[in-house]
């Protein structure tokens, strides 16, 4: 059946079932669909509401984009605030075929298992609010702990040293964005005793929710707060209209969406009505661009991307309503000419070689023309290729750090000069998070958290004790920190898997061979699972157990991080359990962001990769296509 014909019975299905909210949002597209000679694609969009502006806004983002894709059509569902109803509208749109799910979600909880059913047999864009787990190809949305700690800094700047008392005006219960947003928020506040949270209302992210609720707070208290914190602009426009009512005033309220429409955010900020919000991107349109791109296949996809957050208060209001969609602001430019500068960390490992030739290989295609140096795994050494770049006048510095910290300094001076810098594959903890403007590469807290799930999830004997030998990467490199964390993250509801000992290996197969064999000598017999943060140390762990006359695999189960060839021919022989990828494959992400900022163009944030994992049978099959 063709993609014509399958659109013309969902048609038919809407109009049988009468999904009242689905008929709404398709009146537009009969016409069309007689018009249309051919379908490629049906694609399903399910929003949990078309009242919250931010929701609408992102409806009309995707509309806008779809329009401009003719061989595509796009059903639209709106659940009217009732997570029973969006469940139902999506289980609908995969009964009727369509090849690709767009979703927002409100309540985290009741969505998360009907997004991972359907994730199993269609690819699925989760927009906005995130779901839990990784059962989805894409992730378009805001870094939501980092929203609430922006959200705490302009709260003190409000009160001041003086401090005052704030209520939170929080979405759904169950949301994962809320937990994230609370968590980034309390855990700022909290640095100062000055400031106090008193209340913490959940108003499901309606407005007239948030006014009612904060009406019957209020009407009993002695005291009203000092500040407000409204987890979106409808909620604070709420909180506005229950302090009106209740005639008080001196109350500061912080909101967040920051949409350019009546109510929306920016107008409330315009109108005096809100304090401060944060212009949130809905990612609409990128979600049609990035469909497009997993249908055809074009090309490889990243698992998350974390777009770029605006604080906006009455001082900066003006300047945001006077700028257009920074994307549609810039024509294409296809012959961009751009220098970037790149410091690569060093040669410590097969993932690392593999991520080099990506970069270079990457630079060619583009057009782009690279100055790429290798610090050989010595810090200053970095900070001397950096400030090199930086007296060049290269257009774009990347680089790989070493370590997380140590790079105020270099950093301020690469800002002094007005050129960006992008984090490749590791992350660094600076004072100024406006140092660096993106970070490319992996989530080094989900690797653990995938190689820890593997080890439980596979347990045959519940009860016996398991005994660990860890070993770490370079002290103090955000893939170790990350990694560690998220394996005993894991670990911590488990009480009888137990880390005997955790030993840095540096990332090299020397290192690692060295301090296994240390572990054995130590420990013997007695341990049960190697986990090692690369496939370098994993490698020379298996050699060292091999040396020590005991079978690795079989003996000592091992599980290590980075999935490079090495590592699937030691799965693929038994040797090595299981392996978590760590894309190294960097390089066209890196050139796409590089190329935009020289056009002028805002990039997101953070661009997590998409990552696999590999037992025995799944390296078999990958290990013919696996060249790094």
């Amino acid at each position: 059946m063709t993609k014509k014909r399958i659109y013309r019975n969902i048609m038919i299905g809407l109009s049988v079932c009468c999904l009242l909210p689905l008929l709404l949002h398709y009146k537009n597209t009969e016409k069309e669909a007689k018009e249309e000679k051919e379908v490629d694609y049906v694609i399903g969009v399910s929003q949990p509401n078309l009242l919250e502006p931010w929701q609408v806004l992102m409806y009309e983002e995707l509309t806008e984009e779809a329009a401009k894709h003719h061989n595509i059509r796009v059903i639209y569902t709106d659940a009217a605030h009732s997570s029973a109803q969006q469940i139902e509208e999506i289980e609908t749109l995969k009964s009727y075929g369509i090849d690709l799910l767009i979703v927002s979600v409100d309540n985290t909880a009741a969505l998360t298992p009907v997004i991972s059913k359907v994730y199993e047999e269609i690819p699925v864009i989760v927009l906005g609010r995130g779901v839990e787990g990784y059962n989805y190809t894409l992730y378009i949305g805001s870094d939501h702990h980092f929203i609430g700690e922006m959200a705490a800094e302009a709260a003190m700047q409000l009160l001041g040293n003086k401090g005052g008392d704030i209520i939170e005006l929080q979405g759904v219960a169950s949301a994962l964005q809320v937990e994230e947003r609370s968590e980034g928020f309390r855990e700022k506040i909290s640095e100062n005793s000055a400031y106090k949270i008193t209340d913490s209302l959940v108003a499901n992210w309606q407005r007239d929710k948030a006014e009612d609720k904060l009406k019957e707070l209020l009407r009993y208290r002695h005291d009203p707060p000092d500040l407000i914190y409204a987890y979106n602009d409808a909620m604070a426009l709420g909180a506005r209209k229950a302090l009106e009512a209740l005639h008080l005033k001196g109350v500061d309220i912080i909101g967040s969406d920051g949409v350019n429409k009546p109510d929306g955010g920016l107008q409330l900020v315009k109108g005096k009505k809100v304090d401060t919000t944060f212009i949130t991107p809905t990612g609409g349109k990128e979600a049609i661009q990035y469909a497009i791109e997993i249908l055809n296949q074009e090309a490889e996809i990243p698992k998350k991307i974390i777009v770029r957050n605006h604080q906006v208060t009455l001082k900066n209001v003006n300047e945001y309503l006077q700028q257009r969609d920074l994307s549609t602001n810039h024509q294409e430019e296809k012959d961009v000419k751009v220098t970037l500068g790149f410091a690569q960390v060093g040669k410590e490992s097969g993932f690392r070689a593999a991520n080099t030739s990506s970069i270079i290989a990457a630079a060619k295609d583009e057009g782009v023309n690279l100055k790429l140096k290798n610090a050989n795994n010595d810090q200053e050494k970095q900070v001397e290729i950096i400030r090199g770049f930086i007296k060049q006048g290269v257009d774009v510095i990347a680089f790989s750090p070493k370590v997380e910290h140590g790079w105020d300094e270099v950093l301020q001076e690469a800002k002094n000069a007005g050129i960006p810098v992008i984090l490749s594959d590791r992350e660094i903890e600076v004072r100024d998070s406006s140092l660096w403007t993106s970070f490319i590469g992996s989530d080094f807290v989900e690797e653990g958290r995938r190689a820890a799930r593997w080890l439980v999830n596979g347990r045959k004997t519940p009860g016996k004790e398991v005994n660990i030998i860890e070993l770490e990467g370079t002290s103090n490199a955000a893939p170790s920190i990350g990694r560690k964390e998220g394996f005993e993250e894991v670990l911590h509801d488990h009480h009888s898997y137990r880390i005997l000992d955790s030993l840095i290996g540096d990332f090299t197969y020397r290192k690692g061979k060295e301090m296994m064999a240390a572990a054995l000598a130590r420990y013997g017999r007695d341990i049960d699972v190697v986990y090692a943060h690369n496939d370098d140390m994993a490698i020379g762990a298996i050699e060292a157990i091999d040396e020590y006359g005991l079978r690795p695999g079989k003996d000592i189960k091992i599980i290590s991080i980075d999935a490079t060839k090495k590592a699937l021919t030691a799965l693929s022989i038994g040797k090595l359990n299981f392996s978590v990828e760590c894309n190294p494959l960097l390089g066209p992400q890196l050139m796409k962001s590089v190329k935009d900022l020289k056009a002028g163009k805002e990039i997101p944030m953070k661009i997590i990769t998409s990552e696999k994992t590999f037992t025995k049978e799944e390296a078999k099959q990958e290990i013919l296509m696996r060249h790094y």
